[in-house]
């Protein structure tokens, strides 16, 4: 059999909330064991000592905590709809979401593939207690029962499109259960399968049954294998493992927790009674799966024993081990029980095994058993080659081999072979030269929840979490990517410090101010323009902090540097490097500024920051040409080089001014001025003249008569004006045959606006564009009017930020620069980056970091909201029991327990009680959509999404249409296709009925 991987898992057993307290609680040998809570029955009321008929000889347990709470939000679940769900519906739904997260992968990025689940269980006492309440059925009662929805609601939720279902052979369910999900990735029926087990008592039926029938332990608790034996004691619990094929996940790069290297499930058939264990199916069943795995009985170092602490279950378990592993009496094989520590889970026993084995195989150590200090003589363990383990076992640094039993009570038994993770499944670290090694450690931390308090819990779980945490935060960061995102609320900031970043990340779940603007951020993607910058914002070694931090950067300059080599005939990453100052000199100025605004730009691109629109400040318009695919790049390089060379062999003797007037004041003075032109217009009052310098002396003086502001640009020509009429015929030439239409849209700043269907680049646009003036704030003003939601500059500092400020932008118009100070590198890189991420942009993360950087870290799990609860009333003799307040949940705060309630629940209230609903028909639909969802009206919002926000499907749509049109009489009834394109939202409905409503008043 081919090698599975665990690549994830989480769960929730008694006294252990999550897989590292399960872990704790095992290494220390811990008894999760206790009194029955009162919230499941009154264990006085069905406790007997002596175990007469009806009644349990024990009210202890091995019971999780606050099994009724659950984030209906997150999952979009209405509280009425919650409320009817089967607990174990609820508490696999948010285990299966961490244990994705888990193994690296954010669950959203599984919809629609073929991801299988398949969940093990054995109890429904939840809908024994609401299916026989015939009143008080409902279609949610109907669907929120059944073990097949166990499997089904993981899969609707998180759009999973393989195999789901939910299998139960007693004992043994979970188990099975990953048998089977193995099996149907080695058929490649589904490439990741979520395996599960799952099990809650909420009525003292079983354990009625296990004292009636003589095996209930009296003190509540398993002794596996010890002399103490005397009973089953009940359990509960929840656990999910994220499978794959193990080739897969290294694919991957997924870490792996262990292997399965082989599986058997088989049956007693007719044996000595249905119930009881048959030694020779499980010895058996030991024989296949040592099979499937390929390996001999003797490999195998410890097995985690299906150990019920039963005298006869013990004593079967023994003998059909002894008789594969009998020959070892001079190295046994350890044995041990997890039902020592947690009771008997029932159909989450095998789980609960699983996660025990995978865990002991990643931390290299066993856990000892409780009560193995005491062995029962009678098993004559010694002989059978086995030991208790009665200290914790250490094993190897190289692979072990463990096996795993889980028995039914109905005689089906199923047995796993597991091995420690290959050598190979710690990625190894990329090698590199000194640039990779270079590469700033650093990233971009994510994170995103559904409202602010989700988002405030979790910043203040993943700050703890880090707090233990020592590794580069680039990986850290790199996994946040990964995993941290899906949510409507999106948080992100720059980090290049664990101890920085956790103490940001508590400020930031501090700051109510900051929590409000993301819950108010608009959601779509960004709408992203380049504005690309022209000479004058060169400087000496400008960008190379970045180049020296960033390979993407480095890879895309380095590849302009070969485009512009071959013309320029030197290096502009050595010029840059070595920080000469000829890169002021117009030759090398204008080729090396097209190299930075390509690689910058090139490389947002490589992390997904594509453009809608560009702009191109003069020469900054070589590189948008490029980007907007109107040049290549190697066209583009000759024809800024060809450029820079012949404007710099021209005779010195020209002169820039930049005057602060609108255009229309200056044009008078330029009237008899021949070699004077207007070299670019930047806003309403800012106008740069360029020509010769007596005609601009002359000019300066009129203008500061006029009292108008001047300041002369030092410049080494005069750009952009009739000066540069010497060296058009020359470029001209050189640049026949290049140039072509845009892909992109280009707001040109030749012509001052976009740039029309077929309107090429080509040599007759390069050619004017030297002497042309540069119409900036007409272009940037038509750029603006097409709505970007972002303008990133693009230059080595910003300059046409502030130009674009001045021109009175949008509102909401954010202005970004990857480069913003002269240090800037990696850092502001991630910044930018950050902040696009947090306005809706999915970066391609991977372009971002270096090859050994993009290595997952298991980061702590999306914390649930344990605010709202949703229960039964504790089950008596003879009263019938259903939902302890229908339709809304119990635990609910009620109305006005003040701000700190608020908030413990996560609810964010968008308008106060019925103030948004004024007016009859109003009240009529929000009532209506409140008693179907179980709201209460004050956390309902004319903006409230029936359907996303607020849980509604074709089921409740159908009762809503009845409700109403018995609410609202007079409007008679509704049929579907007129009703469906007013289900947007509460408001859209409202206001459809209340046309329906006027229209009816009108004609009586």
């Amino acid at each position: 059999m081919r090698e599975i991987a665990i690549v994830g898992l989480d769960c929730r057993f008694p006294g252990a909330a999550n897989a590292r307290a399960y872990w704790e609680l095992l290494m220390r040998s811990g008894d999760a064991v206790g009194q029955v809570p009162a919230n499941r029955w009154d264990a006085t009321e069905f406790r007997s000592s002596d175990g007469g008929e009806g009644s349990s000889n024990t009210d202890q347990g091995g019971f999780i905590d606050d099994p009724d709470a659950f984030d209906n939000e997150f999952f979009t679940i209405s509280p009425r709809e919650a409320a009817a769900m089967d607990p174990q519906q609820r508490l696999l739904l948010q285990t299966a979401w961490r244990a994705l997260e888990d193994s690296g992968t954010a669950p959203a990025s599984l919809a629609g593939s073929d991801t299988g689940v398949f969940v093990g269980i054995m109890g429904n006492e939840w809908a024994h207690r609401h299916l026989t309440d015939y009143d008080r059925i409902t279609a949610q009662v109907g669907s929120g029962n059944g073990y097949c929805m166990t499997a089904n609601r993981i899969s609707y939720h998180l759009d999973l499109k393989g195999p789901s279902l939910a299998v139960d052979t007693a004992c043994s369910s979970s188990l099975v259960a990953v048998h089977l999900a193995c099996n149907a990735l080695l058929a490649e029926e589904c490439d990741t399968a979520l395996a599960a087990g799952v099990n809650v008592t909420v009525s003292p039926a079983l354990s009625i049954f296990y004292t009636q029938a003589g095996l209930s332990a009296p003190d509540g608790r398993c002794k596996p294998f010890s002399a103490q034996a005397d009973g089953i004691g009940r359990g509960e619990g929840v656990g999910v493992v994220v499978l794959r094929r193990l080739e897969d996940a290294l694919a991957d790069g997924q870490q792996v927790y262990a292997v399965i290297r082989g599986t058997a499930v088989n049956q007693d058939g007719r044996s000595n009674g249905i119930t009881a264990p048959n030694r020779w199916a499980q010895q058996a069943v030991l024989e296949a799966a040592y099979r499937r795995a390929k390996i001999d009985p003797a490999e195998v170092v410890f097995t985690e024993g299906h150990g019920t602490g039963t005298e006869l279950g013990d004593m079967m378990e023994t003998k059909a081990l002894g008789a594969l592993h009998s020959s070892r009496a001079h190295k046994p094989m350890a044995l041990g029980s997890v039902k020592g520590n947690l009771g008997h889970t029932e159909g989450a026993a095998g789980i609960a095994g699983l996660i025990k084995v995978a865990l002991s195989l990643h931390h290299r150590v066993v856990p000892a058993s409780r009560f193995a200090t005491r062995e029962n003589p009678k098993l004559k363990l010694a002989e059978q080659g086995i030991k208790l383990l009665k200290a914790p076992l250490r094993l190897p640094s190289d692979s072990s081999v463990a096996g795993l039993s889980s028995f039914g009570m109905g005689g089906t038994n199923a047995h796993a072979v597991l091995a420690s993770a290959p050598s190979q499944a710690v990625r190894p670290v990329a090698g590199g030269g000194a640039a990779d090694e270079a590469a700033s450690d650093g990233g971009v931390f994510t994170l995103s929840a559904v409202t602010p308090e989700a988002l405030r819990r979790n910043l203040l779980v993943q700050a703890e979490e880090l707090d233990r945490r020592r590794m580069p935060v680039a990986r850290v960061c790199w996994s946040s990517n990964q995993v941290k995102t899906g949510h409507r609320i999106r948080f992100a900031l720059p980090a290049d410090d664990l101890g920085r970043l956790s103490a940001a990340l508590r400020a930031a779940a501090a700051d109510d101010d900051l929590l409000t603007r993301h819950a108010n951020r608009p959601t779509g993607r960004p709408t992203t323009a380049f504005l690309f910058a022209g000479q004058g914002v060169q400087s000496p070694g400008m960008t190379m902090r970045l180049y020296r931090e960033s390979p993407a950067y480095r890879r895309q300059l380095d590849r302009a540097d070969a485009a512009l080599r071959p013309h320029l005939g030197e290096s502009v990453v050595e010029l840059l490097r070595s920080e000469d100052p000829r890169v002021h000199r117009t030759g090398f100025a204008q080729p090396t500024l097209f190299a930075v605004g390509y690689a910058l730009a090139r490389t947002l691109q490589e992390t997904g920051v594509e453009p809608a629109m560009l702009l191109g400040h003069s020469v900054g318009e070589y590189a948008a040409a490029v980007v907007a695919e109107a040049l290549t790049l190697d066209q583009a390089a000759w024809l800024i080089t060809t450029r820079g060379q012949l404007m710099d062999a021209l005779p010195d003797g020209g002169g820039m001014l930049s005057v602060f007037a609108p255009e229309a004041e200056i044009a008078p003075l330029l009237v008899g001025e021949p070699l004077v032109g207007v070299a670019a217009v930047n806003g309403p009052r800012q106008t740069v003249l360029s020509g010769d310098l007596a005609a601009l002396d002359r000019i300066a003086l009129e203008l500061g008569e006029a009292d108008l502001e001047v300041r002369r640009l030092t410049v080494s020509h005069a750009f952009h004006s009739p000066l540069m009429e010497p060296m058009l015929a020359d470029f001209a030439e050189a640049a026949r045959g290049i140039g072509g239409v845009t892909r992109l849209p280009v707001y040109s700043t030749v012509r001052g606006r976009l740039l029309e269907p077929g309107e090429a680049m080509d040599a007759d646009y390069w050619t004017e564009h030297i002497s042309a003036g540069v119409r900036f704030a007409d272009g940037a003003e038509a750029l603006l009017a097409a709505g970007p939601t972002h303008a990133v500059e693009i230059g080595p500092r910003p300059v046409l930020g502030g130009l674009v400020r001045r021109l009175r932008p949008p509102a909401g118009l954010r202005n970004l620069h990857p480069l913003p100070t002269a240090e800037s590198g990696r850092h502001d890189l991630a910044g930018l980056l950050a902040q696009l991420y947090q306005d809706g942009l999915n970066p391609r993360w991977e372009a971002f970091y270096s090859e050994e950087q993009r290595s997952q870290a298991r980061l702590a799990p999306y914390a649930f909201s344990d605010a709202h609860r949703f229960w039964v009333a504790p089950a008596t003799r003879h009263a019938r029991t259903g939902l302890a307040s229908a339709p809304a949940p119990t635990g609910f705060a009620p109305e006005g327990a003040g701000a700190q309630a608020e908030r413990e629940r996560g609810v964010v209230r968008l308008a106060p009680s019925r103030a948004a609903f004024s007016g009859r028909v109003a009240e009529r639909v929000a009532e209506a959509i409140a008693a179907i969802g179980g709201y209460a009206l004050d956390e309902l919002s004319p903006q409230a999404r029936l359907y996303e926000d607020l849980g509604f499907d074709s089921v409740t749509v159908m009762e809503l249409k009845k409700d109403l049109e018995k609410a609202l009489p007079e409007i008679g009834e509704v049929s579907v296709p007129e009703l469906l394109p007013a289900l947007g939202s509460l408001g859209e409905l409202i206001g459809f009925y209340e046309q329906r409503s006027t229209a009816a008043v009108a004609a009586s």
